[in-house]
């Protein structure tokens, strides 16, 4: 009997010891790993071991890429939880659940292209890099008050967008409630963009393919569209005083072929006239705000288009005659809705894919 009780004894020490070493080495690996990628650097403060619930918490994990242009990290996640989700096991799956708390992501778009240093472009996928760090499949993704920043430099002026306090809400991504359906996982997302207007996400998607197939809409409403004079500066030479930016989009793909479309929308919008611009910019701007004026549907103020999206993703269809002959449809013939047109049908994306084998 005394034997037994210090073989359970002996146990319950080298478990204890384990306990207490497991938050090291776990430490260890994560920092192994995020170093591992090519062309880029990270690192964890800290890990915290919840035996009980079956978890580990990972603390500021970040990630940047070497030589970064922006004192800021490509990625920054104060606190990841990452555990077994319990209720699947009832289920005979063994799969996780990720809860992101203030993730954000500073894409800065020339660092994205820079070369490793023997000149080979940098081939290291840090998304790769993340799904090692969860030893099982994530079957349930949250992320809670989220941060995406776009940033191009080399653009005059330079470009700054920014999405906040994003939500995002992903379940079923490992199929474990089996349905009927051929898209099984749900995803659904909310933002504060750019302008401070609402973005949306919301779709069905199957993760278990290489290529996913999904079947998403996209809205953003009510943005000040001042905060894309940066891009229409860059882009077209204009820039706005005031009015109203929105952007509504259906995507399918099935087996890699994409059927969609992007509706964006410039309402009540004004051009600022600047005393000191040049004869040429006058003219310019001139030219625009006329185009503006004969081009926008007068009962709604609204200049908008339609631009069809579709092909393979290798080769996708812009279907540039469309959207200017949409430019004459919302000026002339019928406004568009502020909305998605809810038009694009996933088995449509599914039959094109199979004409197209």
């Amino acid at each position: 009997m005394k034997k037994k009780w210090k073989i359970l004894l002996g146990i319950a020490i080298l478990l204890i010891i384990a306990r207490l070493l497991l938050p090291y080495f776990l430490e260890k690996y994560v920092n192994k790993t995020l170093n591992d990628i090519p062309g880029y650097e990270g690192g964890v403060s800290d890990i915290d071991v919840a035996l009980y619930r079956g978890a580990y918490v990972i603390e500021d994990l970040w990630l940047d890429k070497e030589n970064a242009t922006l004192d800021a990290p490509l990625l920054n996640f104060p606190k990841s939880d990452i555990s077994i989700e319990w209720k699947s096991l009832f289920k005979g799956r063994i799969v996780s659940e990720i809860v992101l708390h203030s993730p954000e992501m500073n894409y800065i778009f020339e660092d994205q292209k820079k070369t490793t240093p023997e000149g080979k472009p940098d081939v290291g996928d840090w998304t790769d890099a993340l799904t090692d760090l969860v030893p099982i499949k994530i079957n349930h993704l949250e992320a809670h008050d989220g941060k995406i920043n776009f940033v191009q430099f080399s653009a005059d002026p330079n470009i700054d967008l920014v999405f906040d306090d994003i939500f995002l809400y992903a379940t079923n991504l490992q199929n474990v409630r089996r349905t009927d359906t051929i898209l099984p996982s749900t995803i659904n997302a909310t933002a504060t963009s750019f302008g401070g207007g609402k973005a949306s996400l919301d779709g069905r998607i199957n993760v278990m393919k290489k290529i996913p197939d999904m079947d998403v809409e996209f809205a953003l409403k009510k943005a000040d569209v001042t905060a894309l004079n940066e891009m229409s500066i860059n882009a077209v030479g204009v820039d706005f005083a005031s009015g109203t930016f929105e952007l509504y989009s259906e995507m399918a793909i099935a087996d890699g072929y994409l059927k969609g479309y992007l509706k964006p929308m410039f309402i009540n919008t004004e051009l600022i006239g600047e005393e000191d611009q040049g004869f040429f910019e006058k003219i310019w701007e001139g030219f625009v705000g006329v185009f503006k004026f004969l081009f926008k549907n007068q009962g709604t103020d609204t200049l908008a288009t339609k631009a069809p999206l579709e092909g393979d993703l290798n080769n996708i269809d812009t279907g540039v005659l469309s959207t200017i002959l949409n430019i004459f449809k919302n000026a002339w013939i019928s406004a568009f809705t502020t909305d998605v047109d809810e038009d694009i049908n996933y088995q449509e994306a599914v039959k094109e894919s199979k004409e197209g084998d």
